[in-house]
Formats: structure tokens, C-alpha cells, sequence
């Protein structure tokens, strides 16, 4: 199974994580706790770098993140709101949701963004309301992608030490990584299923 995982990131390169970085922080369920355990399990192999690795994965997570920045600051609360009410069933959200989201980023300021993009909770949430308050793009930029680097400084050490750990653990390291995947792609099905908006809960 390891060798399987390795062999299809190879194959994928650098150009092929950061989009699946860019498409995770775009449209669920895809966690980059995959994608860069993946990643992470290559450099281990020997079939790929950590610095590229984490350049591509920092990108792909910048240019994810920075389109729902973009669709805040392009089209504001008044025209936002048809746009979630008509698709926010895909994302499991709505309007109430984004409400929340900008009122923690106004309480909490700019810095919310670095934060929260080094953590598991909100990491793209917090792009919509940073473009709705117009935050500078570049300071956007420049703290998602500090938050992001560390994030995935974070999934590939602590996959390599996984890997090194439990090396004579055959494939547990990719077990993870499939059981993330199923658990996440689940939850998400499950979610989508069963999501109503709060009117009609």
C-alpha cells in the first residue's frame, strides 16, 4: 500500500499537488492531510523533496483559498447571499454560517488568518469573510501563506516521523492516510444527505 500511495504522488509531481491542494481549499471533501501524507510519504522514499513539496502545497493552498477570498471582495453580503442560498446545499452552509465566520474575523482582526490556516478548525471558512471585509489582498496573501506553510511543515514531518517510527508496521502510515480519506469523504456524503438549512431543521 505505501508503495502504491508513493508511486501515484510521484507520478502526480509537484504541478499535481498544488492543484489537488488548490481544488481541497476550493470544494470539499479532499483534507490535505492526505494529499501532503502522501507527499510526505514520497520524501521518505526518496521520490520526491521536502522543499518543492512544500512550495507546491503552499501554493495550490493560496490560490485555493484565495478564490473564496475573491468571491467576498468581488461580490459583497447583498449579492453573496443568492449565491449560497443556490449552492450552499454542495457546501453544507449558508448564509448564517458566513455571518458567524465574519463576525469571529472582525472580533479577532487579520491575524485570524494566519492562525486558523495552522489549524484544523475554519482554514478556508475564514476566506470568505476576509474577502467580504476587504482585507489587502496581499497581507491576505502573505498570512495564509505563513499559516499554510507551517500547516504543511506540520503534515510532513509528522508523517515522516509516522513512517519512521512504525517502519517495521507494514503500510500503517498509508492505512492512515486511507482511513482519513474514507472517514472525511464519509462524513462529507453524510453531511450532504442529511443537511437542511436551519429554517427547516
Amino acid at each position: 500500500m505505501d508503495e502504491l500511495i508513493v508511486e501515484i504522488i510521484s507520478r502526480l509531481g509537484y504541478v499535481g499537488v498544488a492543484l489537488l491542494m488548490m481544488l481541497e481549499n476550493i470544494f470539499p471533501p479532499m483534507p490535505s492531510e492526505i494529499i501532503m501524507g502522501a507527499g510526505a510519504l514520497a520524501v521518505e522514499r526518496g521520490r520526491m523533496e521536502f522543499w518543492p513539496l512544500l512550495i507546491a502545497g503552499t501554493t495550490g493552498t493560496v490560490v485555493g483559498n484565495y478564490f473564496w477570498f475573491w468571491i467576498g471582495d468581488r461580490f459583497g453580503y447583498r449579492r453573496l447571499g443568492p449565491l449560497i442560498d443556490r449552492f450552499g446545499k454542495w457546501l453544507t452552509m449558508e448564509m448564517e454560517d458566513v455571518e458567524i465566520a465574519s463576525k469571529f474575523f472582525q472580533t479577532h482582526g487579520h491575524w485570524v488568518v494566519f492562525i486558523l490556516r495552522a489549524t484544523p478548525v475554519m482554514r478556508t471558512m475564514i476566506s470568505l469573510p476576509a474577502g467580504l471585509a476587504h482585507m489587502n489582498k496581499l497581507k491576505f496573501c502573505l498570512f495564509t501563506a505563513a499559516g499554510a506553510a507551517l500547516w504543511n511543515v506540520m503534515l510532513i514531518k509528522g508523517t515522516q516521523w509516522l513512517a519512521r517510527t512504525f517502519d517495521e508496521t507494514d503500510n500503517i502510515v498509508s492505512w492512515v492516510l486511507v482511513a482519513i480519506a474514507v472517514i472525511s469523504i464519509g462524513a462529507y456524503l453524510w453531511r450532504l444527505a442529511t443537511w437542511k438549512p436551519r429554517a427547516e431543521r
